[in-house]
């Protein structure tokens, strides 16, 4: 099947017993068992909900994974991956990632003994180099978040499998319609769901998907005994946002392409962050291996104090921290995604003051640019 009709049919399938078109939203803690020893195949939520397990197969089919697992966020998936690790291990991540993995890792995962590399994932001699004989995992994101640098995902994990390590991908901001890292040679992906698969702000939400049989029984058990599962309403509210996330994708994605070309083209702004612009210097490879560029846009403004008057000024794109819904929203991310990571680390990346961030929804096109033109102003 294609993937809208993945999306929309694979977990989705009527009720069995109410022929129900929407999977129900199975709203309980526990199961009654027939008698010591037996039950119908569930047991208790933490282990087992049925509208769980639905959208944990409706999100692996769309990845093309084997298995995919549901977390409470997306850092509580990013954690329980890391969680397969031991003390000893080294893992290689990208320099430029979403602040709140970086403030994972350099602050909680290292205690357990795990350490880390920070290179430059757009050179895969950087990452070469950073390899030891106890590198376990490559991590990246791509394309990042906020400076939309893109891995090239082929030769990461053809890297990572010579080193015996396991390639990880943030998906986030591609989502699995516009890019599917298992069928590029990835290991397992991850998503913060609160974002395009979620859709519409309205939920917080983590997943992570495998293609490995071994890596998925490591998940299974951490997810049940670590417990930091979703509830059902979360869940069914994915179900939901799957069967809308192509069209919404198509819509986000032509949203930001229009609107990045016209900033290019802007007297007040300094530069413009798209994988989608052909000035981008790594265009060539992002349309290589996604369907798609998405729907954000990193601008540089030239200053905090301008960054300041901009988003105070913007009626439409609403000043909030996260992305992918429906609505536009822009962020600052110096004060506030990537306010944890070191002020020389922030510089070197770009992620200056005047830098801000445009999750562009899918409201029409011309009344956004209106609107950033009168901010821009």
């Amino acid at each position: 099947m294609k993937f809208a009709t993945t999306a929309i049919h694979v977990g989705q399938e009527p009720d069995e017993l109410t022929g129900a078109v929407t999977v129900p939203l199975y709203q309980t803690s526990t199961y009654a068992q027939e008698e010591i020893g037996k039950h119908k195949g569930w047991e208790y939520a933490r282990t087992q909900n049925p509208t769980r397990s639905r959208w944990e197969a409706c999100v692996a089919a769309m990845e093309g994974g084997i298995a995919g697992y549901a977390f409470g966020s997306g850092l509580a998936a990013i954690d329980t991956i890391m969680r397969t690790l031991s003390s000893g291990d080294h893992v290689i991540m990208a320099e430029d990632m979403y602040g709140g993995t970086f403030r994972l890792a350099n602050t909680i995962l290292q205690k357990s003994g795990i350490t880390f590399s920070y290179v430059d994932m757009r050179n895969m001699d950087h990452v070469r180099a950073a390899v030891t004989p106890a590198t376990k995992m490559i991590y990246t994101e791509t394309p990042t978040n906020p400076m939309m640098t893109i891995t090239d995902l082929r030769a990461a994990a053809s890297l990572a499998h010579e080193a015996g390590a396991l390639l990880v991908v943030d998906n986030t901001f591609a989502s699995p319609y516009l890019q599917r890292p298992l069928e590029l040679g990835a290991d397992i992906v991850v998503h913060s769901a609160t974002k395009y698969l979620g859709g519409h702000s309205d939920l917080v939400h983590g997943v992570v998907i495998t293609r490995h049989q071994h890596v998925a029984d490591q998940l299974a058990y951490l997810q049940n005994a670590v417990g930091a599962v979703p509830g059902p309403m979360e869940c069914w509210l994915c179900l939901r946002s799957a069967k809308t996330l192509h069209v919404r994708m198509d819509r986000h994605s032509a949203n930001a392409q229009a609107i990045a070309e016209w900033l290019e083209q802007h007297a007040a702004v300094q530069h413009v962050y798209y994988p989608g612009l052909k000035s981008h210097p790594q265009h060539a490879l992002a349309a290589s291996q996604m369907d798609g560029f998405g729907g954000m846009i990193s601008i540089e403004l030239g200053s905090l104090e301008r960054a300041v008057a901009v988003t105070k000024k913007l009626q439409l794109f609403c000043l909030a921290e996260s992305l992918g819904g429906v609505e536009s929203l822009v962020c600052h991310p110096v004060s506030m995604t990537h306010g944890s990571v070191p002020k020389a680390q922030r510089e070197k990346l770009g992620i200056t003051d005047g830098l801000i961030r445009l999750s562009v929804g899918i409201e029409d096109v011309a009344d956004l640019m209106a609107d950033l033109d009168q901010a821009l102003a």
